[in-house]
């Protein structure tokens, strides 16, 4: 079997993308890293076909024909890795937002700590975010603070999306009823986890926003994510879910 896999989706991300894999591939721990590329304009999967050559049978490429949302590509990945017997299974950006790092703690929570989900998370320590403006701090942590409010999960950092899962979390979801596809996709995988009654860990991390490349943020993105939790709260009160 084999042990980890992180998943990295991309979309015009050649200026970060051979940093954060030769990141991942000088941990001690030996990861296997993914990229879902939405056929980046700027060549970023050909870069990576350039360093699979460096990094054979465990730097692997998936390419989509088009963009098409955050959820899906996770979806995809999520896909991929079960059918490649990954026993955990990572969420990861590629900005370096996420410090490579921590994935060993993420893995670590997860395999001797008995998380099933373990959650880096920028507020169960305070607020840990470095380079955001106020406003988008206060978006963020106020966006898990109204999840809390609607769905009843205790999670501080409902919204993260640096995540490891045991291979039991993703096989019991249907993921082909996943619905969202921005960062309400974050929010419904870990309700989806909750309503099933698995342990999920948050282990403290520092976030720090992208020096390189332009955010995806977006106000539809923020719509989707605020009327997206009340109709997953309400599917679950009609056994819907």
């Amino acid at each position: 079997m084999n042990c980890g896999l992180v998943i990295i989706p991309t979309y015009n991300e050649i200026e970060n993308i051979e940093s954060i894999v030769r990141a991942v591939f000088s941990l001690h721990k030996p990861f296997h890293v993914l990229i879902v590329d939405d056929n980046s304009p700027d060549k970023t999967a050909e870069k990576v076909k350039e360093l699979q050559n460096e990094f054979a049978e465990k730097l692997f490429l998936e390419q989509r024909q088009k963009k098409a949302g955050l959820g899906t590509a996770y979806v995809h990945g999520f896909k991929w890795a079960l059918s490649h017997n990954y026993e955990y299974v990572f969420e990861m950006d590629a900005d370096f937002s996420h410090n490579p790092n921590d994935l060993e703690r993420l893995y670590d929570a997860c395999h001797f700590g008995g998380a099933d989900l373990a959650i880096g998370s920028r507020y169960v320590t305070g607020v840990n975010v470095v380079n955001w403006p106020l406003s988008r701090v206060l978006l963020s942590y106020f966006a898990s603070v109204y999840v809390r409010m609607i769905t009843g999960m205790k999670i501080m950092d409902a919204t993260a999306g640096f995540i490891c899962y045991s291979k039991n979390v993703l096989e019991s979801i249907n993921l082909d009823k996943i619905k969202f596809i921005g960062y309400a996709f974050q929010i419904e995988m870990k309700y989806r986890a909750f309503s099933k009654n698995y342990n999920i860990q948050e282990v403290p991390v520092i976030f720090t926003d992208r020096t390189k490349g332009q955010s995806k943020m977006s106000g539809s993105i923020i719509k989707e994510a605020i009327f997206g939790v009340l109709s997953l709260r309400i599917k679950r009160m009609f056994n819907n879910l």
